[in-house]
């Protein structure tokens, strides 16, 4: 499968094609996803017509932008121009009016890139996993039996089985380095900001854009294209002043690289962390200081439940619930209407402290890696996975909700794969701001291991 660095290169010297490429990209779509349900919405019309007018502008050498011609996907959480955003809700109006796109999805057209369509998600993007009333439950690409992981689980399968170079997803508690992990896939979630936000999410500021690509050089390139300031969005940060493609190649030889193997609180498969830990072998073969530490902080689940309960409270309370709303969404914002301000305030001191400690470690340590998840995909349908002593996602994603609290970049790169075949996912976490070194890190990896470059075997039916 090629990358989209590549194709941009390919476009540029004439060897490849934005039409040929958009082509395949709705092949693959054609091949797999009616086993993977991948897409709730694709558009084959619009998409070629675009990478016709891609196509004339690289053969006039007046590219848009480092994205023109690439084929992309949108979850179904960022608001599309024409396009209803369903949130994978029964809810919602698909009558619209849907008359502006998200920030990140401006900066998408605005380069030029091809827009074939929009991606699975949760009711509201409230879980781990990717299913809904609305459009079903989503395969993954190693194993269509079982799930991809969520919320931008749809996403992940994409990206994962070539229906398009890159896709953007949402990650309010792990959403895009979730699926990322089962399936063989790169994901950042940004520093908090990096990428606007428009409309404000219900979940408020637990919730970042995040690219999802198969490669580490690829989700830069994507992060150039859609971060940057929009007015729209109170907390969005200053446009970048330089790409996140400057230094990705400079290695970590010399960079205080922290190992937390389980955060002193998680109980992995013991495959998964045999994985990890040979991921970190090679970043030390490659030069890194890396020292076995846990970053010293209790499990701060109680605290982003809270949070994130409320914003499920919210999401629903401008609604006629019915049974046609998922009853976990509904279970937690029950929970969620029942906690106070002071609740509310409680959870927001624990976060604020959490922050404090992750910013006086990375003062003695570069980056935190960790494994992204303690498991491998389970079955496809279900919430959590067959034996679980809880029926909350948040019980079995516990690398990935304590970076949303703390709103650092954290990144999750294919690690290897089980016995089984599944792939497991290494975590790259940084200082807040400090995005161009998880890149930096991860593109290490990447750069001595082949992992990415594997492809899927679910088998065309």
């Amino acid at each position: 499968m090629t990358q989209a660095t590549e194709l941009v290169e390919g476009y540029r010297t004439g060897a490849l094609s934005p039409v040929e490429a958009t082509q395949d990209a709705l092949d693959a779509i054609e091949k797999y996803d009616e086993q993977v349900n991948a897409f709730v919405l694709v558009d084959a019309e619009g998409a070629l017509a675009a990478a016709k007018e891609s196509e004339a502008r690289w053969r006039a050498g007046t590219p848009l932008g480092p994205g023109d011609g690439v084929p992309t996907s949108i979850k179904d959480a960022l608001w599309t121009i024409g396009w209803p955003t369903m949130r994978g809700s029964t809810m919602i109006d698909p009558a619209g009016p849907w008359d502006q796109d998200a920030p990140s999805v401006a900066r998408l057209r605005e380069t030029g890139a091809v827009i074939l369509g929009k991606t699975t998600t949760p009711e509201y993007s409230w879980k781990g996993v990717t299913d809904s009333y609305t459009y079903g439950a989503t395969g993954n690409p190693w194993d269509a039996t079982k799930t991809s992981g969520g919320s931008s689980g749809g996403s992940a399968t994409a990206v994962g089985l070539g229906m398009g170079a890159w896709s953007l997803g949402t990650d309010g508690g792990g959403s895009v380095r979730i699926p990322a992990a089962f399936t063989g896939t790169v994901a950042l979630k940004p520093t908090y900001g990096l990428i606007p936000l428009f409309p404000a999410s219900a979940f408020g500021t637990l919730s970042h854009a995040g690219p999802m690509t198969r490669t580490v050089r690829d989700t830069a390139a994507l992060l150039d294209v859609v971060s940057g300031f929009d007015s729209r969005d109170w907390s969005a940060m200053p446009t970048p002043p330089t790409s996140f493609l400057n230094g990705i190649d400079d290695g970590v030889a010399g960079l205080r690289i922290a190992f937390s193997a389980d955060l002193g609180f998680v109980n992995n498969d013991p495959e998964v962390e045999a994985l990890v830990r040979a991921a970190v072998g090679v970043l030390a073969d490659a030069g890194a200081i890396v020292t076995e530490v846990d970053p010293g902080f209790t499990d701060p689940i109680d605290a982003f439940n809270v949070l994130w309960w409320s914003g499920a409270a919210k999401v629903l309370s401008s609604y006629e619930v019915d049974d046609r709303v998922d009853p976990g969404l509904c279970r937690v914002a029950e929970f969620g209407s029942a906690y106070s301000a002071s609740d509310f305030l409680d959870a927001t001191t624990i976060r604020m402290d959490l922050g404090t400690l992750m910013g006086k470690f990375h003062e003695q340590y570069d980056v935190l890696v960790t494994p992204t998840l303690p498991i491998t995909a389970f079955p496809v349908g279900q919430d959590v996975p067959d034996g679980s002593a809880s029926p909350d996602w948040t019980d079995w994603t516990p690398y990935t909700y304590p970076f949303n609290l703390t709103q650092q970049p954290a990144l999750s790169v294919p690690c290897g794969f089980t016995k089984a075949g599944l792939p497991a996912g290494l975590q790259v976490v940084a200082a807040r701001h400090a995005d161009a070194l998880t890149l930096r890190v991860g593109q290490a990896y990447q750069a001595a291991t082949d992992w990415h470059l594997r492809t899927p075997t679910l088998e065309a039916q």
